[in-house]
């Protein structure tokens, strides 16, 4: 298949160029735009953005002009890495323009016609768009993932719906990477937790209830259900680990938690999207995994991993959950977005 020229908004910024290393080699995607800020524009990569990831940026991209993040000469598809001070009125005028804007950004999330898309848990919030473009008289489209620590929250529960979720507690071992660059002080952070991140707590409550919801006629009505979060910073470089406590209407077994695991695959399995991980949940037996520097670069850092499944003296049971925050919990996530609107020919 002839591949789809894409940009990326925000190309200079940590979040940026993570899409730009996730982006290289992609089967389906090219990428041939980056737009940045005015500061930005008119220089070489090479010259506007300091490379922070492992290894060097790929030599065609070093090379390539940033454009301002305007409309104009972008291509349709556009990942978008902006800043949440800016993102909205950008990400909004490029849909307005026709693009179809995949964003990482949190600034469109809770918007009640914007899907808040994790494909294997709500492939079918998709069909929200026509009333979206209606609504706002956009020839494009905004199409969002959720914050990095929502995903492994809601990958961990999505098996665990037919059973009822009724509460869950989650507490949450975020890794410092998800700050960004240059993100926490290492005298912050070195030997210490930091027990708060700005908005976070309220990020995964409210995410996740819309991620676990239904879709009919135009709605997207939230998970009846109670989520509490509770928020750390801690000395790890990749990887979120959520310790996650859950209330089930049905009482599942041991035996039926674990099959509920084994089982849960979605639409990205089914139509074998690149960037899909064959088995997106994986349950480890080990009593001490999984664990951040052991586990979290495998399936290309798309999947996530649970273990330790145990009874809940408070709740009904509790486990611990484990996913990339960079790649599964932002770059990754968008990317495989696209994918599956790609596959449902909102691309075309």
């Amino acid at each position: 298949m002839q591949r789809v020229e894409v940009g990326v908004l925000g190309g200079t910024g940590m979040v940026g160029q993570h899409f730009i290393k996730f982006l290289d080699g992609h089967p389906w995607f090219e990428l041939t735009w980056l737009g940045a800020s005015a500061r930005s524009a008119g220089k070489k990569y090479a010259d506007a953005a300091t490379w922070h990831l492992n290894g060097i940026p790929p030599e065609r991209i070093s090379a390539m002009m940033v454009r301002e993040a305007m409309p104009g000469n972008a291509p349709k598809l556009l990942f978008s890495a902006m800043d949440s001070s800016v993102a909205t009125e950008i990400e909004q005028a490029f849909a307005q323009a026709g693009h179809v804007v995949v964003s990482n950004s949190r600034n469109h999330r809770m918007e009640r016609d914007v899907p808040l898309l994790v494909p294997e848990i709500n492939a079918e919030h998709l069909r929200i768009i026509p009333a979206q473009q209606k609504a706002r008289g956009w020839k494009g489209q905004i199409v969002t993932n959720p914050n990095c620590s929502t995903v492994v929250l809601t990958m961990a529960l999505a098996p665990l719906k037919a059973f009822g979720i009724r509460r869950v507690i989650a507490t949450t071992m975020q890794a410092i990477s998800g700050a960004g660059y240059p993100g926490v002080s290492s005298v912050d952070i070195n030997a210490n937790v930091v027990p708060y991140i700005g908005n976070e707590e309220e990020k995964m409550q409210e995410e996740t209830q819309k991620i676990l919801g239904s879709y009919e006629r135009d709605v997207i009505t939230p998970l009846d259900a109670k989520v509490s979060a509770h928020c750390n910073r801690v000395p790890v470089l990749d990887g979120h680990t959520v310790t996650i406590s859950v209330e089930l209407a049905t009482k599942p077994t041991h035996a039926q938690m674990l099959a509920a695991f084994a089982e849960f695959a979605g639409v990205p399995q089914e139509r074998k999207l690149p960037s899909a991980p064959a088995r997106p949940v994986q349950y480890m037996e080990q009593a001490d995994r999984p664990q951040p520097r052991k586990d979290v670069e495998r399936d290309r850092g798309m999947a996530v991993f649970l273990g330790r499944l145990r009874p809940c003296p408070v709740l009904d049971w509790k486990f611990i959950a484990l996913g990339h925050n960079t790649i599964r919990g932002a770059a990754g996530a968008a990317v495989l977005n696209a994918e599956l609107m790609h596959s449902e020919g909102l691309l075309d």
